[in-house]
């Protein structure tokens, strides 16, 4: 009788091994934006993840990997074992159901900004991030991705986020240093100027004419360069990415990538992301921002989205 329940055993874990390794993840990200081997690098790791296969997965990073950071929920994982670590409790636990995909790729040859969802039964609740990736050498050497926390489970997210007193907010930006495009440097930087200027609206200069702002975690978009400027102008002193806002890290290439912020402590908000969409000429075609809403009180939240229907 015991050799008989070892063996079913072993038949269920070989019969869930199987499917987790047959496991085919959407192939939908747009990629227009994207080195042809930068978007088939991040297709084939979240191929490997969403397929629970650590030793694949943990194949993808660099022995010297500087951290892989959660800044929504200050999960600072600093070095390759301590991600070896979290994986390797976590993935046996995924329900075969459970996937992660990418459904954007900005940039390459070393750095690139990767929008990408993790489905509930991964960390019990859907997830839309945003990572901005350093890599050398084809392995990633630092990894920090920045998710809106205002549809997931709040006794959830109380639970596991890091405690306030211990709360990181350096992602090894300056250890790694910066591996960036000269353009797309110059446009993330210009950007952040502009929004600290006297005039913030002019930071819409630096959009097509029919450019996009996307505040992702206010759930808002805003059509045309008149429009963004119109609404920088009015936003900027409480936009987390506006007044008193600095750089962190810029990632991507000619074509696109990301800029990693600080915000004023003072807006609630700390940290958070700025995807970038650029044309042949360099403007931005499409500007999306992921924070974390539930560091804004809802008076703040109304605020910004109401400033949208403002003529």
């Amino acid at each position: 009788m015991k050799t008989s329940l070892s063996a079913a055993a072993v038949i269920a874990t070989l019969t869930i091994a199987t499917a987790h390794a047959e496991t085919t993840i959407p192939h939908i990200a747009d990629v227009s934006h994207a080195e042809t081997a930068t978007a088939d690098f991040f297709y084939r790791f979240f191929t490997a993840k969403s397929q629970k296969n650590l030793k694949k997965t943990m194949a993808f990073f660099s022995k010297d990997l500087k951290t892989y950071t959660d800044a929504t929920l200050g999960w600072g994982l600093d070095g390759f074992d301590a991600v070896n670590g979290i994986f390797a409790k976590y993935m046996p636990t995924w329900p075969e159901a459970g996937m992660s995909y990418p459904t954007k790729v900005l940039g390459g040859n070393g750095s690139a900004l990767v929008q990408f969802t993790d489905t509930p039964e991964l960390f019990g609740g859907e997830l839309r991030i945003l990572g901005a990736v350093d890599i050398v050498d084809g392995k990633i050497v630092r990894w920090v991705d920045y998710w809106d926390a205002g549809s997931f489970d709040k006794a959830l997210y109380q639970q596991i986020k890091t405690p306030a007193d211990h709360f990181p907010y350096e992602y090894a930006e300056n250890v790694v240093g910066e591996h960036a495009s000269p353009k797309i440097q110059d446009v993330a930087k210009r950007l952040n100027a502009a929004l600290n200027s006297p005039k913030p609206g002019d930071a819409a200069s630096l959009f097509a004419s029919d450019g996009v702002l996307e505040d992702a975690a206010l759930r808002i978009q805003v059509l045309g360069r008149a429009a963004i400027g119109r609404y920088f102008s009015r936003t900027a002193q409480d936009i987390p990415y506006g007044l008193g806002s600095k750089p962190r890290h810029v990632v991507g290439n000619d074509r696109g990538g990301g800029l990693e912020w600080i915000a004023d402590p003072k807006k609630g908000v700390r940290v958070g992301v700025s995807a970038l969409t650029l044309n042949s000429a360099g403007l931005i075609e499409k500007m999306t921002s992921v924070y974390d809403t539930r560091l804004l009180d809802k008076a703040a939240v109304s605020k910004l989205v109401d400033f949208v229907r403002e003529p």
